[in-house]
């Protein structure tokens, strides 16, 4: 595969490259987070940016279903569901230790939830970053 075509330009691509982009958001808004102590920032870049994440999943359900991604590529809309759905789980178990807010504006977001985003997204973007240069790369079978 060569660059000089626009062969590898797939919704594939577009949807593992913007996931990638995802990566990057969900780890900026674990940086605002931890400035914060975990108090959810008054930022409209955090508000788009979680509303993005949140779409994100219903994207990754979407593209399991209406794409035939291969092998290592089939990793990223999957991570990233079994992340969603686990992060709600763990969120939510962490919040109620500490009781519910009666408004979101007291709401705290635990440190251990903040780290949990953190580490995913660190993993999720080089996994991202790997399906982005596995057809450049000198492997097979990936």
């Amino acid at each position: 595969m060569s660059l000089t075509s626009l062969d590898w330009l797939t919704p594939e691509f577009a949807y593992i490259f913007l996931s990638a982009v995802i990566a990057m958001l969900i780890w900026t808004e674990s940086m605002m987070l931890k400035k914060t102590a975990g108090k959810l920032p008054k930022s409209t870049f955090f508000h788009i940016s979680s509303i993005l994440d949140t779409v994100w999943f219903f994207v990754s359900l979407w593209v399991l279903y209406a794409f035939n991604l291969q092998s290592l590529a089939l990793a990223v809309p999957v991570a990233y569901s079994i992340y969603t759905i686990f992060g709600w789980i763990y969120g939510t178990k962490l919040i109620r230790k500490k009781g519910v807010p009666d408004s979101p504006e007291d709401l705290v977001i635990p440190m251990r939830y903040v780290a949990y985003s953190q580490s995913f997204s660190l993993i999720f973007l080089l996994l991202c970053l790997l399906v982005l240069a596995t057809p450049w790369l000198p492997i097979s079978g990936l």
